[in-house]
């Protein structure tokens, strides 16, 4: 309207402002109620001849009072909205709603909900129909019409997924959904990236299922950064940052963290002008880079900026001994020349001093590798051979290389069963050419790899042809003879390369296929041979942990199944293989979200047909003006009174003047207008918080800290008047409603327990607000704090996680007692109800007491207020979300996993945490009890 952002829900009201003019001139001519003054000779006026006078004109003043209240309240019956939202086109009959919520979603997830919801409830209030899609869920959610109240509570339980949204699978379900009912328009809220020909065929498809239906394509979401690339040299760990193109931010700061969640260092990655990729480069120390398990971009949270590291990553110690003569004379044409070339960038090489191989083998197993490399050994010594039998038997991985020794004969450390002598290709007695190698099998370690074309073999040793030989055999030549051979003894490996370290056989050791054979010899075998042992089942890794759409860790889902060892080298990210690591605790291999080959493109609206429009998504949230112009008019009207009463001489009784009248009435004026700024709150506030106070002391209530997320408040607000209505059906105690404290400005004292959801990106308290905090549990008072990523994940694998981080951070600066799991006879496992363990919607995590055996050993600690109660616990199940009920008293989240008897058991641990903290260990006191009647029978 008139360039501005502003809008008005019934416009027609507008008409109204005509009709101010033909007000002005009436109040103009209507005189304000004359005043009465007593006269006594009243005779004298009864001799005065009447005759028609002109009615005293209003003020002008009090015409523009009252022609303002006029216009104010035919502005606010216009319903005026400031920064309106767009409405979409959605026709009237059946609408589609296809939403994005793969990866690249979860930076603007918000932002995608929030449109997905205006769209919702026009639907609602207008009575349509409607069909929610996410991209990401594949074929097998309901694509059927549904009312949009039902169709709201579906979209709320939808979530970034860790992976590329594939949307063609949508496409057979639409077409069934369309052939039931035809929609009438079709909103497409994207996720402004564009996944290559699958997205182009999906945009033909989607045009050709609706037809001549509107399709509206919101774009222009904030895309988040994601990494790939990844490669720890011998100088540096170095990944890859890459960016979408509507991107404008040029710089982006990486970090690394270890397996406890602790970083190691961080990286400033710029990119140059115009350029979507660049590089963040780690130059750590090889005994650091060992540690890094993750990679992440700070402030992104989503799965995409997040790379993982496993033991492939990591520089092995590896054993180096080789059976030729001519090592000292001429080290360059040794073997060990070759392989420590190869071996270096990626491992810690060890050599033994003694030539003696029985000394040899015994010195590099205690200094404890994890590999032995034998160049040409042919036959060990027999203790040599039972000492290794035993250390390959315990996972111990040993690698084997053919020469003249071997072809001559060797021990029983062999994969497969040798022919005595070697076989020689493109001599002047040979009948063969020399041999190219084959393509490496789908079941081979060393799929994926290519194989160098100018790679040869002159000469090998060969296998005896047996039965198993083709399990055995990892590459092959052109003709199928086996190149590299392998065998499972216990939980360890034996490989065999059927040529020589050197280039006397092979030109393979000059090839970059022999550095990545390498690698993958060194990096596959201990997470196979561990998960072998764990599950039985030969060659399978199962998930571990697994990332979210935001990057975070989390439970494994139960439609994903483990992968092959076989298969896990060309496995991608998707739905059925989610990036994460699979394998167990004692080996896992790491699945990364993006590939090398990967970019970020935008999707844009070009190539479609007319009937689709390409806009925006809104802004920033619209605001109604109605409330405020209200009370305007209120305060304009109580103004207009206020001048009324004057200018009838209604405080001429009190002997006023009327300029004095006047004065007061502009000073009432005034102070009414002044009313509706900032600074004339302060006396209002003041007078709310002193009753605020008081409501807080009247009543028991249950509190939780303010956080300034909306999300996470409205939980825990939902959850402790769920946990407060169980309360007053379970037990004595009837709480008030839940009240949320600002730990900054709010008195503490009024409350026993304050729960406080941790926000990984909030911002540290101040000082003087952790001196509160410290005072409030000095003085009895007992904080819940609620990381809600369920924590007991950190005893095994990655131990932090950004809420932890956070939460340490908070506890930095306070005195906080040793802490431990509640143990099996502490006061909270009785407090109510038994327990044995404290759900919430996580029953992942312990909850963290202070420990009594700590508060027992210190004998000069001072008895501190509460009756024994620890200041502090700190659970990673989400209380509140498992509390959290809604109006209708029905539950707002879902468990996880969703039992109706864990819920139930998640407000029994609610319960016994509340009559901890109120009632103290006098539970405890109980076992004292048949000591006290024994003495007191005696």
């Amino acid at each position: 309207m008139f360039g501005l952002p502003l809008a008005f829900a019934a416009p027609w009201v507008l008409l109204g402002l005509a009709l101010l003019p033909a007000i002005w001139y009436l109040l103009r001519l209507t005189p304000p109620k004359p005043r009465e003054v007593s006269f006594p000779p009243t005779r004298l006026l009864m001799d005065i001849d009447e005759h028609e006078e002109t009615p005293q004109r209003s003020p002008w003043w009090l015409t523009l009072l009252r022609l303002l209240l006029a216009a104010v309240l035919i502005i606010a019956l216009a319903g005026p909205i400031w920064r309106p939202a767009e409405d979409i086109a959605v026709g009237d009959g059946l609408t589609w709603i296809l939403i994005d919520n793969g990866w690249t979603s979860a930076k603007s997830w918000n932002d995608q909900i929030s449109a997905a919801e205006r769209i919702l409830s026009l639907a609602e209030s207008d009575g349509r129909p409607v069909v929610l899609a996410a991209t990401a869920d594949g074929a097998s959610q309901p694509l059927t019409p549904q009312a949009a109240s039902t169709t709201l509570e579906r979209l709320r339980a939808i979530e970034p997924k860790p992976y590329v949204a594939n949307r063609r699978e949508l496409v057979v379900k639409l077409q069934e959904s369309a052939a039931q009912v035809a929609p009438d328009s079709v909103v497409w809220l994207s996720d402004s990236t564009h996944n290559g020909d699958a997205t182009d065929a999906f945009k033909s498809d989607l045009e050709r299922i609706v037809g001549d239906a509107e399709i509206t394509l919101l774009t222009g979401l904030d895309v988040p950064k994601g990494l790939k690339r990844l490669q720890n040299d011998s100088e540096a760990l170095t990944v890859t940052v890459v960016r979408h193109p509507q991107d404008r931010l040029t710089t982006a700061s990486v970090r690394v963290l270890d397996l406890k969640g602790l970083p190691l260092g961080e990286s400033q990655a710029v990119f140059d002008q115009g350029a979507l990729e660049t590089e963040a480069r780690f130059e750590l120390p090889s005994e650091l880079r060992n540690d890094i398990a993750r990679v992440e971009i700070t402030g992104e949270n989503a799965a995409g900026a997040a790379q993982l590291l496993d033991d492939s990553w990591r520089r092995r110690t590896v054993g180096l001994i080789s059976g030729q003569g001519s090592d000292l004379d001429q080290p360059l044409l040794s073997p060990l020349y070759y392989l420590e070339r190869a071996l270096t960038p990626f491992s810690d090489l060890r050599i033994p001093k003694s030539a003696d191989l029985a000394e040899a083998v015994s010195d590099l197993l205690d200094q404890r590798i994890s590999i032995l490399v034998l160049a040409d050994v042919g036959r060990l010594p027999d203790s040599a051979v039972v000492e290794l039998e035993d250390w390959v038997s315990d996972g111990g991985t040993l690698l084997r290389f053919a020469g003249p020794r071997t072809a001559g004969g060797t021990d029983t450390l062999i994969p497969v069963d040798l022919r005595a002598g070697g076989r020689s290709m493109g001599g002047s007695l040979s009948w063969k050419q020399p041999q190219h190698m084959a393509d490496f099998t789908a079941d081979s370690p060393f799929t994926g790899l290519a194989v160098p074309p100018e790679v040869t073999v002159n000469r090998q040793v060969l296998a005896e042809p047996t039965a198993d030989l083709p399990d055995r055999t990892w590459a092959t030549l052109e003709d199928g003879t086996p190149l590299v051979t392998a065998s499972d003894l216990g939980r360890g490996k034996i490989i065999l390369f059927h040529v020589t370290a050197d280039t006397s056989w092979s030109n393979l050791p000059l090839s970059g296929s022999f550095l990545e054979m390498l690698r993958r010899v060194l990096s596959g075998s201990n997470a196979t041979a561990a998960t072998d042992a764990e599950t039985g089942e030969q060659g399978q890794l199962p998930p571990l942990r697994l990332l979210d759409g935001y990057g975070r860790f989390d439970v494994p889902p139960s439609n994903v199944t483990p992968v092959s060892t076989s298969a896990f080298q060309n496995a991608s990210a998707s739905r059925r293989t989610p990036p994460g690591l699979y394998g167990t605790e004692d080996g896992f291999r790491a699945l990364n979200l993006l590939t090398p080959e990967n970019t970020l493109q935008p999707l844009n609206g070009s190539g479609w047909s007319a009937n689709v429009t390409e806009r925006g998504y809104p802004a920033s949230a619209p605001v109604d003006l109605r409330a405020l112009l209200f009370s305007l008019a209120f305060i304009l009207l109580l103004a207009d009174a206020i001048a009324v009463i004057l200018l009838a001489g209604g405080l001429s009784r009190l002997g006023l003047r009327r300029a004095g009248a006047v004065s007061i009435f502009l000073a009432a004026t005034a102070f009414a207008f002044a009313s509706l700024s900032p600074a004339s709150n302060a006396v209002a506030q003041s007078s709310s918080e002193e009753l605020r106070d008081l409501e807080a002391s009247l009543e028991t209530r249950l509190a939780y800290v303010l956080t300034g997320v909306p999300e996470i408040d409205d939980a825990s607000a939902a959850g402790l008047q769920g946990l407060s209505q169980y309360l007053s059906e379970r037990t004595a105690l009837e709480p008030g409603a839940p009240m949320g404290v600002s730990i900054a400005t709010d008195e503490l004292a009024f409350y026993s327990l304050l729960y406080w959801p941790i926000d990984p990106n909030a911002d540290k308290p101040t000082e003087k607000s952790m001196a509160r905090i410290d005072t409030f549990m000095r003085n009895g008072g007992t904080i819940l704090f609620d990381t809600r990523d369920h924590l007991s994940a950190s005893s095994t694998g990655f131990s932090s996680t950004p809420a932890t981080l956070k939460l340490r951070e908070i506890l930095a600066d306070l005195d906080i007692p040793p802490l431990e799991p509640v143990p099996p006879d502490h006061v909270l496992t009785k407090a109510f109800y038994l327990l044995d363990t404290f759900p919430g919607r996580y029953a992942t995590s312990p909850l963290w007491v202070e420990s009594l055996a700590e508060t027992n050993a210190l004998a000069d600690r001072p008895v501190r207020a509460g009756d024994g109660v620890s200041p502090i616990l700190i659970t990673g199940n989400d209380f509140a979300s498992a509390w959290a009920i809604d109006a209708s008293g029905a539950f707002m989240y879902p468990t996880v996993p969703n039992d109706p008897v864990q819920r139930d058991y998640a407000f029994r641990s609610g319960v016994n945490i509340v009559m901890y903290s109120l009632t103290g260990n006098y539970k405890a006191d109980q076992v004292h009890i048949p000591a006290l009647l024994e003495r007191l029978g005696q």
